[in-house]
């Protein structure tokens, strides 16, 4: 090296120890190599000085990190890190053994400064001493410490790998119920395996401390006897000199070997003792010694009465009296403020709510079914004469959820001042999807047949179904009933029409909330089959749309089980919504011909000429869910007449045929029909069941 100049070769060796100390992996294993190395290599007094001050500077940093982490698993190296202290307190005492041991008989400085330090200040030049307080911290750190933590950490272990299949299964369910997103799931599963790992790490961890405590005694007697005999067979020293020497060093050694190890135990009983307390430790401990003022109102008169025992010392014991005393006092004027501030602004809170409404928020709400009436027909609502509306309102509740198979949220019933007296209208999610007129004190009479009513009144249109109909008063009934009229109550009208509405719009009524009671209502096999399905193979949203797509079409859904197996079935290798629906359908089949039988057992069809069936399978254009019906417009309407015009001769008949296709056309012939007559049933071929009995009364 030149004057005021670095040689190149210094330049490069410092450049490349920079780069490799910005390297935390490669410091971390230097240093994990530096440790074996000591066990081999000697080491000079000054290096010991300063190696045994890192190991005492790392003990307290590992002490105070435990004390302020909020969670256990915040400190997840800290098995690892157990185990890197003790190789270096370990390695230290090899290192201190052989400079005792060599140059003991030199004086009391031998081992280093600090050895010497804790020898002579703790055992204040009686090595008896030393030796017993030595001891006592032996046993404290591997009989209660280590102990206790060891079994706390073997028990949490044990537990948390027993529980964790239930945990995982909840963290299942919260993620088909749509409570939580996948990529909180993958996280609280990380988690769950985090903590089992981190507790079995614990438990092996601490026979580390426990394997320290026993290389310390056995060191610590090592070096006294070896000492002895190397100063008084080989450094002619004398047997006194030998035994205060040798027995101040070895102890000294032990004690800044025990005490990190003391402190890393403690550290370690904190870290798995805090297993389920939220917070740093302190914050935990005094919150939870605190919220019960009159336990530190008990200990102050206890340390009272105590202190008035003849020969106990007065004064401490009535310092801590008084100081218990006056902390319950404090918290229990604390705790009183603190009740009356949370009345007052619970108070406060409702009143603000009752008086200042916000006016935008109100206006969000939607009610999922709304019947609002105009002053006319709010007799029917209130009762006065017969039964109310209210009550055909539960009893048709009851009635659709047996037929469609899930419970419908409340009718709204409210006034509206702003229609005409006699009239109502039904909203669906606060959009309005039908109307109608009544009147309160008159009686509605229809023709079966479709011809003119030939009584005097009030001409109308029954709401709904469209036919042709007519008011009369209550004295006509008799008149009606000879005419072989049909009479229909004012309350039975509304009550239809509000059914056979909810029955046009159940799909819209469905939503997430009603679909998850439906699973949770399910036995416990098919909640197995729903949790297995989803959502490793359909999500919950498509579920929820499969039953939507069944009661569009007015299939119930009431067989939930049969509906989760079909869908079960092909949900794994089919994405397709609609064909899904189609497979569930099948499924179904007895169900739906049930259903749509007449009084003798019979299922009537219509069935499509194989002219309109070839027609509309060659107009099937798109693939997968874009699929639509590329027919001419010419031709449509020539089908759509053809179809209302086949329907209505059965209806004059007195029959409600089902429209039979394949399976193919069926989904685009039910988007056309829903347009003019929603109430037609649609059926495939698959759709009807082997066993069941079917007449053809017309074809289309």
């Amino acid at each position: 090296m030149t004057e005021g100049k670095i040689a190149p070769s210094s330049l490069f060796g410092l450049t490349k120890f920079s780069e490799a100390a910005k390297r935390s992996d490669v410091v971390f294993a230097l240093g994990i190599m530096a440790i074996l190395t000591v066990l081999i290599l000697p080491m000079p007094k000054g290096l010991l000085d300063v190696c045994l001050a890192i190991s005492l500077m790392v003990s307290i940093l590992v002490l105070t990190t435990a004390l302020f982490i909020e969670r256990p698993l915040e400190f997840s190296s800290f098995p690892t890190l157990l185990l890197v202290s003790t190789m270096l307190r370990l390695s230290l005492n090899v290192a201190s053994t052989r400079l005792i041991l060599g140059h003991g008989h030199e004086g009391l400085s031998a081992a280093g400064e600090v050895i010497r330090a804790f020898g002579a200040f703790i055992m204040q030049g009686n090595f008896v001493i030393g030796l017993i307080v030595f001891a006592i911290l032996v046993l404290v750190n591997f009989v209660v410490i280590t102990k206790g933590s060891g079994r706390i950490a073997e028990v949490s272990a044990r537990f948390s790998l027993d529980a964790m299949p239930g945990k995982q299964m909840a963290v299942d369910a919260d993620l088909s119920a749509g409570l939580i997103t996948e990529a909180e799931a993958k996280t609280r599963r990380k988690t769950l395996e985090d903590e089992s790992n981190f507790f079995g790490s614990m438990d092996g961890a601490a026979k580390f401390v426990r394997g320290d405590a026993i290389a310390g005694l056995c060191i610590t007697f090592i070096n006294i006897i070896g000492g002895i005999i190397i100063g008084v067979a080989q450094m002619n020293v004398s047997l006194a000199d030998a035994v205060q020497t040798y027995t101040i060093l070895t102890v000294g050694d032990g004690l800044v070997s025990q005490i990190p190890a003391l402190i890393v135990s403690t550290a370690a009983g904190i870290l798995v003792s805090k297993a389920g307390v939220e917070g740093s430790a302190e914050k935990a401990l005094f919150s939870q010694l605190s919220a019960y003022p009159s336990a530190l109102g008990i200990s102050s008169f206890l340390m009272a009465t105590l202190g008035l025992l003849p020969g106990i010392p007065l004064i401490p014991f009535m310092a801590l009296s008084f100081a218990t005393g006056a902390a319950a006092w404090k918290l229990t004027e604390k705790k009183e403020q603190e009740r009356k501030d949370a009345l007052t602004a619970s108070e406060a809170d409702e009143d603000t709510h009752v008086q200042n409404v916000d006016p935008v928020k109100e206006a969000l709400h939607i009610d999922p079914i709304k019947l609002e009436v105009g002053y006319g027909i709010l007799p029917l609502i209130n009762g006065s004469q017969g039964q109310k509306l209210t009550d055909q309102i539960k009893s048709l509740r009851a009635q659709l959820a047996r037929e469609i198979g899930f419970v419908l949220p409340t009718v709204r019933m409210q006034d509206n001042l702003q229609l005409p007296q006699n009239k109502y209208l039904i909203r669906i999610k606060d959009v309005e999807v039908a109307q109608g007129d009544l009147r309160p004190h008159m009686l509605l009479c229809m023709n079966p047949t479709g011809g003119a009513i030939e009584l005097p009144g009030e001409p109308t249109i029954e709401p709904t179904f469209g036919l042709q109909a007519m008011w009369i008063s209550h004295g006509q009934k008799r008149d009606a009933e000879e005419k072989d009229y049909t009479i229909v109550e004012p309350l039975t009208v509304i009550t239809t029409h509000i059914s056979e509405t909810i029955k046009d719009n159940t799909d819209e009524l469905l939503g997430f909330t009603e679909t998850q009671a439906l699973i949770d209502d399910l036995d416990k096999s098919h909640q197995k089959l729903f949790k297995d399905m989803v959502p490793s193979q359909i999500t919950m949203g498509n579920v929820q749309r499969v039953l939507q797509n069944l009661l569009s079409e007015r299939v119930s859904i009431r067989d939930l089980g049969t509906i989760l197996e079909s869908i079960s079935e092909v949900s794994a290798g089919m994405k397709n919504i609609s064909m899904i629906t189609e497979h569930v359908r099948s499924r179904l089949a007895r169900q739906m011909c049930a259903a749509q039988s007449n009084d003798d057992g019979v299922v009537p069809i219509i069935t499509l000429s194989p002219e309109w069936e070839n027609q509309l399978q060659n107009a099937i254009a798109g693939e997968g869910e874009h699929q639509y019906l590329s027919l001419q417009p010419s031709k449509l309407q020539e089908l759509t007449q053809r179809i209302q015009s086949t329907y209505d001769q059965q209806a004059a008949l007195g029959e409600a045929p089902v429209l039979l296709t394949s399976s193919i056309v069926r989904p685009h012939i039910r988007s056309i029909v829903e347009r003019f007559r929603s109430a037609l049933v649609v059926m495939s071929h698959n759709e009807i069941h082997p066993k069941a009995r079917i007449q053809t009364v017309a074809t289309v």
